[in-house]
């Protein structure tokens, strides 16, 4: 035993470092996943348009929201690149080889004014190594009740 304590505190030959091969593991989510089988999925409110968002005005007045409308039932688990798919299945302009596709959350704010905040951006057939395609609903802070408003470029 004692050439074991002598061996490691011999000048010169530092403690070995634990490494590990390969990239590093992915960082864990700020937020629980959802058991998809066991949680009833939110109806999502998907408002697409070709080469801009909506003006906040457009949601002012409640069932007078934009015509171009999409429900869609996920998770707040989704992420944005799952969203981009579906909104393929539904949006033609959509499935164009450089579309772009930039997403926005709609939510009144306090004082009941409409918000449109981005949060992010996928393009249409994306290989998921983009920043924006793992974002998840949760990740960027959607409340159940938000519009999600889709800008198709």
């Amino acid at each position: 035993m004692a050439g074991v304590a002598d061996a490691q505190n011999r000048p010169g030959r530092p403690f070995p470092l634990s490494q590990t091969r390969g990239p590093p593991p992915p960082p864990r989510p700020r937020f629980e996943p959802v058991d998809r089988e066991k949680t009833c999925p939110l109806l999502l409110r998907v408002f697409t348009k070709i080469g801009g968002h909506h003006a906040k005005e457009d949601f002012q007045v409640r069932g007078k929201e934009p015509k171009d409308e999409v429900q869609i039932y996920t998770w707040k688990d989704a992420t944005l690149r799952e969203l981009t798919d579906l909104v393929k299945e539904v949006a033609p302009a959509a499935r164009r080889r450089d579309a772009k596709l930039s997403f926005a959350f709609v939510y009144p704010d306090k004082n009941g004014r409409f918000v449109v905040r981005q949060v992010g951006m996928t393009h249409s057939y994306g290989n998921g190594r983009r920043l924006d395609d793992g974002k998840a609903l949760a990740e960027l802070s959607f409340q159940i009740g938000d519009y999600l408003d889709v800008a198709i470029l």
